[in-house]
């Protein structure tokens, strides 16, 4: 089975990663990045949930589970990638830490220069049915690393510099620019499934399955990890977003880039890219309708 996709869509995929990141950055300011630092716990605690936690979860599960090669290697390198851009926003609609939510995604995104091709590696050498697949593509985990600063360090490092020069631009254009970048992704991501229906037909048995159980699980490892710490309920929930809102679509970026031949890999993180809004969307549904604040009788995450 052979995807098909043009160098040309290659490009517009990068161009649509950098503009998402550009417009979330418009609102990230240095004290984004100081409040960590006042303020460490629930950052660190949805960082290593995010970067720890469900790369090594997700590469014991497809080991036991014996998941095919190709589709195992495409869960691990989701797992490896940050949280999706679209968290603050979801995380907003349910009522959770927003503060939380911008640190982690300001943060996240400059770990994930280095995080998500070492993690990708690490992981992906380490299960032994995934193993032969990096052996034989031979890797090249510095590349990988170039194309994460560009597509995601570059893009928030000029997206703080125009909000900081034309904060009245920034304040009007980012959430319209949010809104219109998903929906170009989701655009973009539907034509690539129509122009490959007969291959995402042939995998979807498989491929739908374990991408709906791994969104699952990244949900859970967040709120697991956000409980047994005892951070606040709106701390927890915007942990619990961070980490099942992957960026599935630098995901397809690294695969379209260094493994275009890898047709179950691209279909895993493409389905993730359309999943994951789904789950997050109905999860902050939820969560409306429950109060952030923590409240003896109901404790929903």
């Amino acid at each position: 089975m052979e995807i098909h996709f043009g160098s040309e869509n290659l490009l517009i995929l990068n161009v649509i990663l950098a503009f998402m990141m550009f417009g979330v950055s418009l609102s990230l300011t240095g004290d984004d990045f100081r409040r960590v630092l006042k303020r460490p716990d629930a950052p660190i605690v949805g960082l290593l949930a995010q970067f720890v936690l469900l790369p090594a979860a997700t590469c014991v599960t497809t080991w036991y589970f014996e998941v095919d090669p190709e589709l195992a290697l495409g869960m691990i390198l989701v797992a490896s990638c940050p949280g999706g851009s679209f968290s603050n926003i979801m995380t907003w609609l349910g009522r959770a830490n927003v503060a939380v939510s911008v640190s982690m995604t300001a943060v996240s995104s400059v770990v994930a220069i280095v995080m998500t091709p070492f993690n990708f590696s690490l992981y992906g050498w380490l299960n032994p049915i995934t193993r032969p697949i990096l052996t034989d593509i031979q890797m090249d985990s510095m590349n990988i690393l170039i194309l994460v600063a560009l597509v995601l360090g570059l893009p928030l490092l000029v997206g703080m510099l125009v909000g900081k020069a034309f904060p009245v631009f920034a304040e009007k254009a980012q959430k319209p620019m949010r809104y219109v970048t998903l929906l170009v992704l989701l655009l973009f991501v539907g034509i690539a499934f129509g122009n490959n229906m007969d291959v995402f037909l042939a995998t979807a048995n498989r491929i739908v399955g374990l991408v709906v159980l791994q969104n699952f699980l990244a949900l859970g490892l967040g709120a697991m990890a956000g409980m047994i710490t005892g951070l606040p309920r709106g701390d927890r929930r915007a942990i619990t977003m961070e980490v099942g809102i992957q960026n599935s679509g630098l995901g397809l970026a690294i695969l379209f880039t260094f493994f275009p031949d890898a047709s179950e890999m691209i279909l895993i993180a493409a389905f993730w890219g359309v999943w994951h809004l789904i789950s997050g969307l109905l999860l902050a549904w939820w969560w409306s309708r429950t109060p952030a604040q923590e409240d003896a009788c109901r404790d929903a995450f």
